[in-house]
This record gives C-alpha cells, structure tokens and sequence, in this order.
C-alpha cells in the first residue's frame, strides 16, 4: 500500500517563491521509486485537474506553462520528491497533488493549496 504525503504550499505574493514536497512511504523499494513517474498536477478552481511536471529517474518533463519556472527533483531523503516553484504568478493558484505511478496502481495525494496574490 502506497500513500503520498504532501508538505508545503501555502500564500505567496506574485513573483514569489514555494517548494512543495512529496513523500512515498509503504513497500516500495528503491527500484520502484526511481524507475516510475512521479509528480505534480493542479486544479483550479472551476477547472480539470493538469499536468504539472514529472521525473522518471533522472528524467523531467514540465507542462509549458510551468517551464523555466517550476523544477521538480528528488531528494537526499528517502522516496521524496520536490517542486521547486518560482515567478509565482495568480494563475498558478489551485490545489496541487502529488502522483505516483506505478506497474499496478495509480496513486494520489490528498493537495495541498497554493494561492497566489496578485
């Protein structure tokens, strides 16, 4: 059983700055980890839920929305994932969740907000 904790998030000005990070805890192993997408959507308010950005080993891929500002890495820690968010602009507000894709199971976060003031 995978589950996705999530951490960071909050209000930020525009132009400012967050990290989000993404922890994969349960029976998974390091293989498993690094060899699978993991990653970010959004979803605002009224929306569908988006692509955000992803890495797949050491692989990144980003939503062109994002690109040039958002850069998504793994951690020293254990099974953790970070998205390093930067030029925060108010479009960027929504609720992010983490995702992990694996052989037999597709797996969510719970969010967490980022709101953006103008």
């Amino acid at each position: 059983q995978v589950q996705l904790v999530q951490s960071g998030g909050g209000l930020v000005q525009a132009g400012g700055s967050l990290t989000l990070a993404c922890v994969a805890t349960g029976s998974i192993s390091e293989t498993i980890f690094s060899t699978n997408p993991m990653g970010w959507y959004r979803q605002a308010p009224g929306k569908s839920r988006e692509f955000v950005a992803a890495i797949t080993g050491s692989s990144t891929n980003y939503a062109s929305s994002v690109k040039g500002r958002f850069t998504i890495s793994r951690s020293s820690a254990k099974n953790t994932v970070l998205l390093e968010m930067n030029s925060l602009q108010p479009e960027d507000t929504a609720v992010y969740y983490c995702h992990f894709l694996t052989p037999v199971k597709e797996n969510w976060g719970r969010g967490t907000q980022v709101t953006v003031s103008s």
